[in-house]
């Protein structure tokens, strides 16, 4: 039986292999560990095309963070997301161009018709302002932090909901609201901001473009009156978006499955394995982003069933993953995250 020393011992290299602190091989209890090394080599800063059979990786970047240019560098990388309900300063051509600097394709992720709250709200019994206007039968009900809690919708007036006694907490700008509901209609698509970040590409001459809960063919036909040439990756985050990837595939746009919302919108939790098949079915060069290692931001081992997640995902096809706002807002997970990705890559 293990002393222990040797249980801590065995804890400690877990840790250290898990954060890539020591290259080479630990001995841990008597056993040779190989671990990831603390530094990995810098790759030239040469785009990948999608098209690579390898696993790749599109990074959600804070637009000011210290560390863009050590996650640009690594070898699993072929973009930076910028994910436009962040704050900035100056205007958006300024941090597009600062951006851009780095070297890797900039993909710039258009809220259009996504749901978000866009003044703080405390309940209980207090209204709650979306970025659109929306009419939907009520009472119905409300979905906040990722389908974690909900809240009762009591009354709608144009971009008013009026909620019940939960959640009991502040509800803060930027927040997505889910409203899972076939009598849901959201008046118009491009929001004023994801406007001025099109006219931006268009003065800077960039063309990479995500849109948010793409659901029919009008919302990719008003970015490209905006930006013309605009290459668009397509974000599946509904049962519309889901029953238009079906229909239409990757004939507009390379699609993506964006299971952050998606999760939430599917009728049952394990619908999600049948949407996530559907969709790479449908487009077999399709981007799978959210909820990927996010048990990284709170613990530098990831959980099983993160690991198992991305075992999945790779097994029915996806090569390209994209990492979301939860695992990349610091640079040890992010890196971390991005390591463990190469190294599943590898075998």
């Amino acid at each position: 039986m293990p002393s222990a020393s040797s249980n801590a011992a065995t804890a400690t290299a877990r840790l250290n292999c898990s954060r890539g602190q020591d290259a080479g091989s630990k001995v841990t209890g008597g056993k040779s560990r190989t671990c990831l090394p603390a530094t990995l080599p810098l790759a030239p800063l040469t785009p990948c095309p999608f098209q690579l059979s390898t696993m790749k990786t599109i990074v959600t970047i804070p637009p000011y963070a210290p560390f863009i240019d050590e996650v640009a560098r690594h070898p699993m990388v072929c973009g930076l997301r910028l994910n436009t309900v962040m704050p900035i300063k100056g205007t958006h051509t300024e941090v597009l161009r600062r951006l851009r600097g780095f070297g890797q394709p900039v993909w710039v992720d258009l809220k259009s018709r996504q749901l978000r709250v866009v003044g703080a709200a405390i309940p209980p019994y207090t209204e709650v302002k979306l970025s659109h206007r929306i009419h939907v039968n009520t009472p119905v009900t409300a979905y906040f932090s990722d389908g974690r809690e909900h809240a009762e919708v009591l009354a709608v007036d144009g971009d008013r909901l009026i909620l019940g006694d939960v959640p009991r907490r502040l509800i803060g700008p930027g927040e997505s609201v889910n409203i899972v509901h076939p009598s849901l209609a959201i008046d118009g698509t491009l929001t004023a901001t994801d406007q001025a970040y099109l006219a931006a590409m268009r003065e800077l001459g960039m063309r990479h473009v995500m849109l948010s809960f793409v659901e029919q063919s009008s919302d990719i036909d008003a970015v490209k009156q905006l930006l013309p040439d605009a290459e668009l990756v397509l974000k599946i985050e509904s049962l519309r978006g889901l029953a238009f990837a079906r229909q239409r595939k990757a004939s507009l746009g390379r699609l993506m499955a964006a299971r952050g919302d998606l999760y939430v919108e599917v009728a049952r939790p394990h619908h999600l394995i049948r949407a996530t098949r559907d969709i790479i079915a449908a487009d077999p060069n399709a981007i799978v982003a959210s909820r990927i290692f996010e048990s990284l931001a709170y613990h530098p081992v990831p959980s099983s069933a993160d690991l198992g997640d991305v075992a999945f995902l790779q097994s029915v096809g996806y090569h390209t993953f994209m990492l979301g706002d939860t695992v990349c807002q610091r640079r040890d997970t992010v890196l971390e995250a991005l390591n463990l990705l190469q190294a599943i890559d590898n075998g």
